[in-house]
This record gives structure tokens, C-alpha cells and sequence, in this order.
């Protein structure tokens, strides 16, 4: 435990809530770079793209530039490179999914490759998803950035793209491939970006299974916090158990010097 020097950050719920920084999040994450900590932010959020949350992030006053963040969007791109994609998304994320071919949204009569299906929104109507499901029906494969069922925002929970993928999945008797968090790959490549391996890496998270329990079974340390999407009930819930548990963001660099005292 104490050899750890890689953090792996999720963002909607752990740094910010509504894009807005929760408390204590900015002079954390300021005292975790400064101890010489390398960081990478790793979120699901398919509304902004990289360039978008990390100008965001930096003027709420986080240390952060773009190259500091994975996000599901752009694990997907490097994941169907090449492949004609019918994305179903709320927000405009087309600059990461650069080398995927997107097709117009209403088209009914083409056949993609890829359904592809980013973070839940107004978009996910019924014609959308009926689009969708005929498509699987063709032949398409199924891919999903992330399996999230809900968020949370200032409003309070709300639905997110997993309660909608496990409709398409069973109506169309498919299974999703998943891009984002809780893929091993999306862990492995932030691994690969700051040069950490797995037992040297912490992963911080609001989702104690596409974040914390996801990130413990690649041997990764894990910490969830009750902030974000945490509610009562959550780890007795739960799959299996987080390393650590705190009530926010803050705690993080007292639990870090902990560690580096083990």
C-alpha cells in the first residue's frame, strides 16, 4: 500500500457536483500533485468532450489540462477506429470520437456497424431506441460507453444510459461490449498513461462497482467516497468491498500520507 503513486480520479460526484467543485475537492487535489502524485482523471461522462471538462475543471480552479483526462468517449474512438457508428448520446462529443464514422441520427434505413451508446438524455426516446433496436436486429453490434444506471446532479438521482442498455440487450438478445468504466481496458490504459503499475495505482470513485470494486479486481487500491451517487444501503449493496471508504474528496492526501507510512 505504501508504494502508491498513481491516482486514478473519477470526476462527476468525487471532484464536482454539477460541474461545480465540491468542498475541500480543489485544495485536495492541489496537495496531491504537489506531493509529487501523478494523476489522471478518468470519467464516463460522454456530454463534454476532453477539451471541454478540462477548461471547465481548470477555471473551478483544479490543477487539470486535457491531457489529464480519459474519458469513455475517447476510449471508444481508439477502441472502433474505423467503424460506421449510430450514436445514441445526450451531449456533442463527435471531437473524441475522431476515426469513427457517425452516421445522421435519423437515419432509418442505414445499417451500421456499431449501435453505439453514450451517457442518457432526451434524446433516449422511443423512437430513438426503436431506431436502435432495429438495427441490432441487422446485424449491428452493440457498444455502450459505460453501464451507469443513474447520477447525480443538483436535481438529484437521475437515469442514465444502463437502464436503457438492459432493454436493447434483452429485446434484442445481444450483449454489450463496454468501453468506459468498468472495462479492464479503460483501467488499463490509465494505467498506460501515467506509468503506474496496477498495485501502485489508488482509484477514487462515487460508483462502488464501475469504479472502486472494478479497479480492486485488476489489483488496483480502491477508495469510494459518500458524495456523488453514494446512498444509504450502497455497501451492503454492493458486490464486494472497497479498501477504504471516505466521506469526501478531501480526505484523500491524510489517506495517502497513511498509506505511505504502511
Amino acid at each position: 500500500m505504501g508504494s502508491v503513486r498513481g491516482v486514478l480520479i473519477d470526476i462527476d460526484g468525487v471532484l464536482t457536483m454539477s460541474w461545480r467543485p465540491l468542498p475541500g475537492a480543489v485544495e485536495a487535489l492541489s496537495a496531491i500533485r504537489e506531493a509529487g502524485f501523478r494523476v489522471a482523471l478518468v470519467t464516463n461522462t460522454t456530454s463534454r468532450t476532453r477539451a471541454s471538462i478540462a477548461g471547465t475543471l481548470a477555471a473551478a480552479g483544479f490543477p487539470v489540462t486535457g491531457e489529464d483526462i480519459l474519458t469513455a468517449p475517447a476510449a471508444t474512438a481508439a477502441h472502433l477506429a474505423g467503424a460506421r457508428c449510430a450514436l445514441l448520446n445526450s451531449g456533442d462529443v463527435d471531437e473524441d470520437l475522431a476515426g469513427v464514422t457517425l452516421l445522421a441520427a435519423d437515419d432509418d434505413t442505414a445499417v451500421p456497424d456499431v449501435v453505439l451508446l453514450g451517457g442518457a438524455g432526451p434524446e433516449f426516446g422511443y423512437a430513438a431506441l426503436n431506431r436502435a433496436f432495429g438495427q441490432l436486429q441487422r446485424g449491428a453490434r452493440l457498444v455502450a460507453m459505460h453501464r451507469n444506471l443513474y447520477w447525480r446532479t443538483d436535481a438529484g438521482l437521475e437515469l442514465d444510459a444502463g437502464a436503457f442498455l438492459a432493454g436493447l440487450e434483452a429485446a434484442a438478445g445481444v450483449e454489450a461490449e463496454v468501453t468506459g468504466k468498468p472495462s479492464p481496458a479503460f483501467f488499463e490504459a490509465a494505467l498506460g498513461r501515467l506509468g503506474v503499475a496496477a498495485g501502485e495505482a489508488l482509484m477514487i470513485g462515487d460508483d462502488i462497482e464501475s469504479d472502486v470494486l472494478a479497479a480492486q479486481r485488476l489489483g488496483i487500491t480502491g477508495a469510494l467516497v459518500r458524495t456523488g451517487k453514494f446512498r444509504a444501503g450502497t455497501l451492503e449493496r454492493a458486490s464486494g468491498t472497497p479498501d477504504h471508504v471516505l466521506d469526501s474528496f478531501a480526505e484523500l492526501p491524510g489517506l495517502l500520507d497513511r498509506l505511505a507510512q504502511e
